[in-house]
């Protein structure tokens, strides 16, 4: 029993060992945290940041000791939210050293801080806490959406969910497991070396508007949608109702008029970047206007080089035209503020402007001929070209001299 105390006692000052995959997941969760708090985060941001694990107590108390070393004024209000209400005697004694800590370095702790402790009163645990995380969209409409709470059995019968959705189809995956902290590193880590390091955190209340737009759009009895209405209500009672989770745009900076106009243009740039290469039209797509470009280039009329780019303009807006019709832009639309937002998230300020602006055009209503053709629909067709031309060019056979001598068999 003194040995389990002692270890106890050391755990509660901090002085426990975690394994290098959880010790790299708690320096890369403290970065995300510094992040946010020199941006200016609220509470309830940093706390799902923050990810404490009522069934991991090592984890806690090392979280409790690298908390306490950073003299941020929001840091004893996150360490509150955290553990103020926990039931566990020791991590409530962790919690009153890491504030003392934090008061000797300067940062102010309010006295009412911490709720009252009533003798012979049990402190009751809150709810679970929910992390999300999105992947970007990729250029069929799928995406990534994963959801995890703290608790066990917090989502029906499992506490991570994985799921793969569809803009067109709904749910093309869902999977609802029960995963302790190791289980958890552990999915992190293989799913990290396929690519997952894409993945971005995202308010609860915004994944679940995702989940729900894939569920309306998910054919009755099929598998993933009796996955997702088994773990619905426990969402509902935690997460509130999605119609009053904030829209996509309210959740992105303001974008003045001037800017927009300037940001609509630079949307071009997007179609070049590596992260919308698999929203290009496919080589298949794009031919038939391969083979106008070709006819313009070949044409026997003498053009000057403006007359030129001028015809080629117009089959890439032929192409543009013909690749997104009218029906399919709104859809489009939407694409590119769900990448608006996750570029914002990413700190990648004027992408995101970018994505907004193109993705509010495509959007308007009052949008006319007038307007011109979208620019970044007409950068897609346009590069789509490009690297049709330059493959076209790679596969052409190299031209032969002509044989000096006529071989005896051709005579």
């Amino acid at each position: 029993m003194k040995g389990q105390d002692k270890k106890r006692r050391w755990a509660a000052a901090g002085m426990t060992s975690l394994s290098p995959e959880g010790e790299a997941a708690l320096r890369e969760r403290l970065a995300c945290l510094r992040a946010a708090l020199a941006q200016g985060a609220e509470v309830d941001q940093l706390r799902e940041l923050a990810a404490s694990d009522p069934d991991d107590p090592a984890w806690d108390f090392r979280l409790l000791g690298e908390l306490a070393k950073i003299p941020h004024p929001a840091v004893p209000p996150l360490l509150a939210a955290l553990f103020g209400s926990s039931p566990d005697k020791e991590r409530r004694k962790a919690l009153k050293r890491a504030l003392h800590l934090l008061k000797t370095r300067g940062v102010a702790v309010p006295e009412d801080l911490l709720p009252r402790e009533e003798p012979g009163r049990l402190i009751t645990p809150e709810g679970p806490v929910f992390r999300a995380y999105v992947s970007p969209l990729y250029g069929n409409g799928e995406g990534y959406v994963i959801l995890e709470g703290d608790q066990r059995q917090c989502l029906g019968d499992g506490n991570f969910l994985l799921s793969r959705i569809s803009d067109l189809e709904g749910f093309r995956d869902c999977r609802l497991l029960s995963l302790n902290k190791r289980a958890r590193q552990e999915f992190w880590q293989e799913f990290v070396s396929g690519g997952s390091e894409r993945m971005v955190p995202v308010p609860p209340a915004y994944a679940f508007t995702l989940l729900e737009e894939a569920l309306s759009l998910t054919p009755d009895g099929s598998p993933e949608r009796d996955e997702y209405l088994g773990l619905r209500e426990s969402l509902w009672r935690y997460l509130g109702r999605p119609e009053e989770a904030p829209q996509v745009v309210d959740l992105l900076p303001p974008l003045s008029e001037a800017d927009r106009r300037q940001a609509r243009e630079d949307s071009r740039k997007l179609a070049r970047q590596e992260l919308f290469f698999s929203w290009l039209p496919g080589l298949d797509e794009i031919n038939p206007w391969l083979e106008k470009l070709r006819e313009v280039q070949n044409s026997p009329l003498i053009l000057t080089e403006p007359q030129q780019q001028m015809r080629r303009e117009m089959v890439v807006d032929e192409a543009a035209a013909a690749l997104y019709p009218p029906a399919d832009r709104p859809r489009w639309g939407r694409r590119l503020l769900k990448m608006a937002y996750y570029l914002h998230l990413k700190g990648q300020t004027e992408e995101a402007r970018a994505a907004r602006a193109a993705g509010e055009d495509l959007l308007s209503p009052e949008r006319g001929a007038l307007a011109g053709e979208n620019p970044f629909l007409q950068e897609m067709a346009g590069y789509a070209l490009i690297l049709a031309e330059e493959l076209a060019k790679q596969q052409e056979p190299e031209p032969t001299s002509p044989l000096l001598v006529t071989p005896p068999w051709t005579t």
